[in-house]
């Protein structure tokens, strides 16, 4: 029976998330599976993936083939590094201590490379926010400033109205007063 590491989708529609399985090759893309080993998920910045390691080269060992892009995950993972390190070990280029010190050595390696990429684009959104905030409190300003001088022109005119409004009251009552004293 043929084996093959693939892709199973889940998720919803333009949301993808995939499980990777070690399936047969005549099984439907999202039917029956003989294992799965681990998850993929898309949808993050860097894409987040589980994966059952020692799973997964057991597979390889036994002669499963993985798709194009389940190659790239477990080669992203390590896991064709680890099958390759105990193919050594098997031939008796390695001993067991190596192959699992040049694993752990090349996953603290993979382990920082992530760590510095998130890094990145945490201080690449926090760079993207305070240069939005600095272009929101120049329009603000700028809004500020234009409104002033209309501030300042309706406060001349309602003072004016008020002044000619005391004026006109005014008049009527030192009339009325003129008009008393005779």
């Amino acid at each position: 029976m043929p084996v093959k590491i693939r892709l199973q989708r889940h998720g919803k529609k333009g949301k993808p998330f995939y499980w990777v399985v070690a399936a047969d090759v005549r099984a439907k893309r999202d039917g029956k599976f003989l294992e799965k080993l681990g998850t993929y998920n898309p949808n993050t910045n860097p894409a987040t993936i589980n994966l059952d390691i020692d799973g997964s080269v057991k597979w390889l060992q036994n002669g499963a083939q993985p798709t194009d892009t389940a190659r790239a995950i477990l080669s992203y993972k390590g896991v064709l590094l680890k099958h390759h390190l105990l193919g050594g070990v098997r031939k008796g280029a390695l001993t067991e201590e190596q192959a699992e010190e040049k694993f752990n050595a090349w996953l603290e390696e993979k382990e920082q490379k992530i760590q510095d990429k998130k890094d990145g684009l945490s201080k690449a959104d926090a760079e993207a926010r305070a240069k939005a905030l600095e272009a929101e409190k120049e329009v603000n300003e700028k809004r500020a400033a234009a409104a002033l001088p209309e501030e300042e022109e309706v406060a001349e005119e309602t003072a004016e109205a008020s002044t000619e409004e005391t004026a006109a009251e005014e008049t009527p009552a030192a009339e009325e007063a003129d008009k008393k004293e005779e």
